[in-house]
């Protein structure tokens, strides 16, 4: 299944990045994940945030396909066990569409992306930096997939 990561920023710390890549690297098999970065945009003073956050909400939309299924990752979405998040995905692998997981920049997302994702995934009622969501999302992808086919990587 094609699963793909939109999130807000670039030019992350080399530890982001060698995290995220091992887990894209590990998850190959009957998942694969890509990650498409949307550049933040400037923030120059106290209203620029609403205009900035707009202005990556149409990025994000203008990426997003019509059969897509969108999750976007929001600190008041649903909460998800490991069990289930891998059935979750076992679903969706089934379905076929492309999955696509939403991070927003450092002022969140924008409604319309909101309104537009099918899901709101919280991985914790804590905010998290949004780099370090991106590590998170990775693992927790390449968790369920192995708890899927039957590998030692999750214990219960």
């Amino acid at each position: 299944m094609r699963l793909r990561v939109i999130a807000v920023g670039t030019r992350m710390s080399a530890w982001v990045e060698a995290a995220f890549s091992d887990y894209t690297r590990r998850l190959r098999g009957a998942d694969t994940l890509a990650l498409v970065e949307v550049p933040v945009t400037r923030r120059h003073g106290g209203g620029d945030a609403a205009r900035a956050i707009e202005t990556e909400t149409q990025r994000i939309l203008a990426l997003l396909g019509p059969r897509e299924y969108v999750v976007a990752l929001d600190e008041r979405g649903r909460s998800f066990t490991t069990l289930q998040l891998a059935d979750w995905l076992a679903r969706w692998r089934q379905a076929g569409d492309p999955v696509s997981f939403v991070i927003g920049g450092p002022d969140g997302l924008g409604a319309a992306v909101l309104a537009r994702a099918q899901l709101r995934w919280s991985l914790s009622a804590l905010t998290f930096p949004h780099a370090l969501v991106r590590v998170l999302l990775a693992e927790q992808l390449y968790r369920a997939s192995t708890l899927l086919a039957g590998h030692p990587y999750h214990r219960q």
